[in-house]
């Protein structure tokens, strides 16, 4: 190679590099700008009786929003007061009920006295069964549907006009289910479908000003239902089964099973939910809120990778993470990883 060709090639290196290298500090600089005045602006969050709406809801009046809290009893309301400034409002929300919606919605237009809604986060998760799917009817699919996937969007559509003329912003908060399904029941199915429905909505609202992200979050404390309760819903739907179906899976399968779904869930559970809080603090107050983000270590690498990964090697993890039933064609009936 001649000493002219050389050059051009480190020329071109050195290029490329400095490309990089500027498309970097241009991306960090424009995720570091913020919404000035946030002082007096309306944000509207769904799930506050505990968890991580309750814990955002306590998070944003500290730094000044105006915040209306959505809760589904009244107790959480009161309680959520209690540790709040006088500028928190709270309202009873059913998201399986039209009517609670439609209240929910004339309660938050009038707080914001025409000044229109400047962000939304929606953090509602209706019971979900978890449990092979033969066990479940269909039933045990809607009660979770009507709230975590179809009870949001009805009141994101009638939230709409109070975003566009804010010019406001969407959260949509879903945990790892969102990234991969691997347990049976209709949770997974309503976070696919609100990262199908939030998509479809930041390519059109953003015509209007308004911005949508997505907050996709893994296994936190705050977030994840006590195991005893997990237990009593298996434990039902155990005892409608079919005796044929019973016996195709067998009592040690149930007993592994709930000890599969326990162990798992322990060692991926995160005790800090600060990331999740500061994600949706960032798409709240960022001049440019990023389309999704990730919070916690099994959101941004385990699950993640699971669902970029070819599906038989996500099959086998799976399969080796949970028990067998008794009429499994699988040769070791057993549960091969003690998570």
């Amino acid at each position: 190679m001649s000493p002219q060709n050389l050059s051009l090639s480190d020329s071109l290196h050195i290029a490329i590099l400095a490309s990089i290298l500027s498309l970097i500090i241009y991306w960090l600089a424009r995720d570091s700008r913020r919404v000035g005045n946030l002082g007096g602006k309306h944000v509207f969050i769904t799930g506050c009786d505990t968890g991580l709406g309750n814990s955002l809801a306590k998070w944003l009046d500290k730094r000044g929003f105006c915040v209306i809290a959505a809760c589904a009893t009244e107790k959480g309301g009161q309680e959520l007061r209690s540790c709040t400034s006088l500028s928190l409002k709270t309202v009873n929300l059913n998201l399986a009920d039209s009517n609670s919606i439609a209240r929910a919605v004339l309660f938050v237009t009038e707080e914001t006295a025409g000044n229109g809604l400047f962000g939304f986060v929606s953090n509602a998760e209706g019971t979900a069964p978890v449990a092979p799917t033969d066990w479940l009817k269909t039933e045990d699919f809607c009660s979770v549907l009507d709230i975590s996937l179809l009870g949001l969007i009805e009141i994101t559509l009638k939230l709409l006009p109070l975003l566009k003329k804010a010019e406001g912003r969407v959260i949509n908060l879903m945990n790892a289910k969102g990234l991969m399904a691997f347990v049976g029941g209709g949770y997974s199915l309503s976070k696919w479908g609100m990262e199908a429905f939030s998509d479809t909505l930041r390519t059109e609202m953003q015509h209007f000003g308004v911005k949508v992200s997505i907050v996709e979050h893994g296994f936190f404390m705050a977030g994840v239902v006590n195991s005893d309760v997990t237990k009593r819903n298996l434990l039902r739907l155990w005892n409608r089964l079919t005796p044929e179906i019973r016996n195709t899976y067998g009592e040690k399968y149930f007993v592994e099973y709930i000890k599969a779904q326990r162990s798992l869930v322990k060692r991926l559970c995160d005790s800090d939910i600060s990331n999740v809080i500061k994600c949706m603090e960032h798409a709240l107050i960022a001049k440019y809120p990023r389309t999704r983000y990730r919070a916690g270590w099994d959101a941004k690498f385990f699950w993640l990778f699971l669902s970029y990964a070819p599906s038989c090697l996500s099959d086998m993890l799976l399969r080796m993470t949970f028990p067998a039933p008794a009429a499994s064609r699988r040769s070791a009936p057993e549960v091969l990883i003690n998570i």
